[in-house]
Formats: structure tokens, C-alpha cells, sequence
């Protein structure tokens, strides 16, 4: 076998459309060592039974200390995405009483009213960049008041988070996963000074078994895990949601004659150009065959949640965009004991963005004086830094 099955560097129309690619891969296995502008050389699974499997199958850790080789990591790292139990059940335990479904039930007419307000701000102007204008702030200010962090510096926050998970080059983010963790260590110190009833004061006062407690690590990555993950997902779901939409206007028509469909649709949104194209890197804990391929042990892994969701062998004709497909069993939240613990806020807040926004500006469309979309770089986020509409 060669070092690479697939060499991705310098491919300048990847970020903007992989699925091609990602379907050539499929049809010559669901499987391949690949290397790209970030990665020398990494497993990646593009098929959905294999991408699945994988998602569930512990002999996959995400420790990346408990990986041999020199490996890095910041403060941020210690967090329950990139836990193996028992570490990942004490951690996740901690913090799944803030996502039960009567606490997310509970947050719609906060979220309604946030949308609300974005919105009679947006809807005047007749045009606006929707990420800036709806599909950020709208789940910033939610996760910012569910953890306890209502007054953060949003602008500073963003700009950190988007060199953590989509940074520009190795040195952006290093320096940004430094910052944050400078940054969320002053968070907690002030919140400790200062508690309150939010998630935040509880995590910080939390004890498990035998009286343990968050260790200032720990508290430092869950609070990253917690404000990157809790808004970065729902800032894609809407603004590729939107776009989809926009770009087939039969399937914009009838969600618009029939809300009802509402629900179907947020969840072909997510399957046909999900948030996150690429899991986090999983590592082989053993010598594994997926695939027909052999993965050694250390070796890491990613699994391609875009691909898996437009496998053809899963969901019939997976590139035609389809409010009405039976979606069920997409990965976009992935799968396994990391399945995404925020998922039913993220629909519930893409749910009300979308059709709120369909309701105030019945002729949306795309602004036709827009410039080239600029897309998120690297392969674990997918979706525009910006998008230009009018109405």
C-alpha cells in the first residue's frame, strides 16, 4: 500500500465542494490514508456503515495523552470530547442536567424573543450579512446565559474560537488555543469570586463519587467545549440551512406554504451540508480492520461526516436537496457514546431561526452584489464566514 491512498494539499475548490471528492473517494473504498494542507497523513472513513461503526467502537480513543508519541495539547484539551471513559461519563454526567428535554424545552420562548429582537434590528435594513446578523448572535447569547457568561466579549471570544477550530495556519492555532485558555481561566477565576444559578457556579461547585471535584483543567476545557460547541454547530446549521434553501427555491417554496415540514427540513439541512464536515481525531487503541483497510495502533482517524450523510448506499440520490427524505439516522450530530449533547438545542434554535426569519422577510434571497463566498478553512467546520442577503 502506499503512504497515501489521497493527496489533497494545494487543492484549491476542496473547501468550497468536497462532495465530489468525497464521492470518488467512496467509490474506491470506504476507507483511505489521505494527507492535506493540515495533516501529513490521517485514516479517513468516508463511508457510512464504516463511519458509524467507527463513531461507536471504543477501541477508537479520543485521549490524545494516552496516545504514544509526542503529541500536544493546551487547556482547553481537557475537556469530555476528547475523553475516554471513565473520564468522559464523570465529565458529560456533570453537565447533562442542563440538556435534559424540559430544560431545552423550557429555554424556546428565550430563544423566540433573542430571534425576535435580532431580527427587528436586521429586517429595516433590507439586506445584511445573516451570520452577523442572526446566525451568530442568536446562539451566543444563548449558550452566554445558560452557562452564566452573559456579559463575555463576544467580538474577542469569535475571534479566538474561529482560530481554534478553523485557523488560517499551525501558528494561528496555537496561539488562539493558548489565548482561550488564558482567557477562560480569568472567566472561572471571576465566576468563582462571583457565583450565580447558572451552569458555569455549578460546575465550578460540582462534586462526583467520592467527593471529586472539576480539576482547574477541566473546568478550563469544559468551558470551552460548552461555549465553542454551543454555538459554533448552530451558526453553520442556519447559515447553510439558509443557504440551501435559497439555492432551490422549489424546496423554499414549500417549506413556505407548509411549516409543518419544519421539522423534516432542519434535518435534511443538516444532512445534506451539516455544520461538521469531519469528526474530531479518533486514535486506534489496537491493530483494527474497518473496511477492508488496517489501521495500526496510534494511527489516528477521522470520520467524515459529510461523506457518510451523502452515501448513496444510506440515503437514495444524496446530493438532491429534500425537505421531505427520511433523514433518519444522519451523522451531523455523530454517533456513540460523543454524540452531540447539545443536539436538541441546536434544532430547536435553528427551528426558530429559520422559520422566523422565513416569516419576516418573505422575498429572501441571495444579495446579488455579494462577493465570492469565503469559506470556512480546514475540514472540520463547513459553512461561509459570511452570507449576504436581502429581502
Amino acid at each position: 500500500m502506499s503512504e497515501v491512498d489521497i493527496d489533497l494539499r494545494g487543492v484549491a475548490d476542496f473547501t468550497a465542494n468536497p462532495y465530489p471528492y468525497y464521492e470518488r473517494m467512496r467509490a474506491a473504498g470506504p476507507v483511505h490514508p489521505i494527507r492535506t494542507d493540515e495533516f501529513d497523513r490521517v485514516w479517513l472513513v468516508v463511508g457510512y456503515e464504516e463511519g458509524r461503526a467507527v463513531l461507536a467502537d471504543q477501541r477508537f480513543g479520543k485521549d490524545w495523552r494516552a496516545t504514544p508519541g509526542e503529541m500536544g495539547g493546551d487547556l482547553i484539551n481537557a475537556n469530555m470530547l476528547e475523553a475516554d471513559a471513565p473520564d468522559h461519563t464523570r465529565l458529560r454526567k456533570l453537565v447533562a442536567r442542563a440538556f435534559t428535554a424540559r430544560r431545552i424545552a423550557s429555554l424556546r420562548p428565550r430563544v423566540q424573543e433573542i430571534t425576535d429582537h435580532l431580527l427587528d434590528v436586521m429586517v429595516p435594513g433590507g439586506r445584511a450579512d445573516l451570520v452577523d446578523a442572526l446566525a451568530f448572535p442568536l446562539p451566543m447569547t444563548v449558550i452566554c446565559e445558560l452557562i452564566g457568561v452573559p456579559d463575555l466579549d463576544r467580538s474577542a471570544f469569535r475571534k479566538l474560537s474561529n482560530g481554534v477550530v478553523a485557523p488560517e495556519s499551525p501558528q494561528e492555532e496555537g496561539e488562539a488555543a493558548r489565548a482561550m485558555g488564558v482567557y477562560l481561566a480569568e472567566l472561572i477565576e471571576d465566576k468563582r469570586c462571583s457565583p450565580g444559578d447558572d451552569l458555569l457556579s455549578a460546575l465550578i461547585a460540582a462534586r462526583y463519587e467520592d467527593d471529586d471535584a472539576l480539576s482547574p483543567d477541566e473546568l478550563v476545557g469544559m468551558a470551552f467545549l460548552l461555549l465553542v460547541a454551543g454555538h459554533e454547530t448552530t451558526v453553520n446549521l442556519i447559515s447553510n440551512g439558509v443557504r440551501a434553501l435559497l439555492d432551490h427555491p422549489d424546496q423554499l417554496a414549500a417549506l413556505r406554504a407548509d411549516f409543518g415540514l419544519l421539522d423534516g427540513a432542519v434535518e435534511e439541512m443538516l444532512r445534506y451540508d451539516g455544520p461538521v464536515e469531519n469528526s474530531t481525531f479518533r486514535f486506534a487503541r489496537e491493530r483494527i480492520e474497518i473496511g477492508g483497510r488496517v489501521i495500526h495502533s496510534g494511527e489516528p482517524v477521522l470520520v467524515s461526516l459529510a461523506s457518510a450523510d451523502r452515501d448513496p448506499g444510506r440515503f437514495p440520490e444524496p446530493d438532491r436537496f429534500d425537505i421531505r427524505r427520511e433523514t433518519q439516522g444522519h451523522l451531523a450530530f455523530g454517533h456513540g457514546m460523543h454524540f452531540c449533547l447539545g443536539a436538541p438545542l441546536a434544532r430547536m434554535e435553528g427551528r426558530i431561526a429559520i422559520r422566523t426569519l422565513l416569516e419576516r422577510c418573505p422575498g429572501l434571497a441571495p444579495d446579488p452584489d455579494a462577493e465570492a463566498p469565503r469559506w470556512v478553512p480546514g475540514m472540520l467546520i463547513r459553512g461561509v464566514r459570511k452570507l449576504p442577503v436581502r429581502w
